[in-house]
């Protein structure tokens, strides 16, 4: 049997900021991990691609407002800089 994942362990080297601003990324960051995973059954970020990462933004974040798309943002660059890859996300949120 193996362990789930840790998000928090994942990202400490990463995770700056007040107390709420960790928990808002940790919070994010495994809602994100959750529909990955539910929907490409992949279970760690070191499997993912970075269409995986669209593919949420596009699909689960299409009718969030502009605010929630940025702080997801924000969450998917620490993800990033975490796996150290060299993608690139931009809020492309309206108002």
């Amino acid at each position: 049997m193996s362990k789930p994942f840790d998000m928090e362990l994942f990202l400490a080297a990463v995770l700056t900021g007040s107390y709420a601003t960790r928990q808002r990324h940790l919070r994010q960051a495994k809602l994100i991990q959750a529909e990955i995973s539910e929907r490409w059954h992949l279970e760690t970020p070191w499997a993912w691609q970075r269409k995986h990462m669209i593919w949420f933004f596009e699909h689960r974040l299409a009718g969030r407002c502009a605010a929630t798309q940025y702080y997801y943002v924000l969450t998917a660059r620490m993800l990033v800089r975490r796996l150290k890859k060299p993608w690139a996300f931009k809020c492309h949120a309206k108002n």
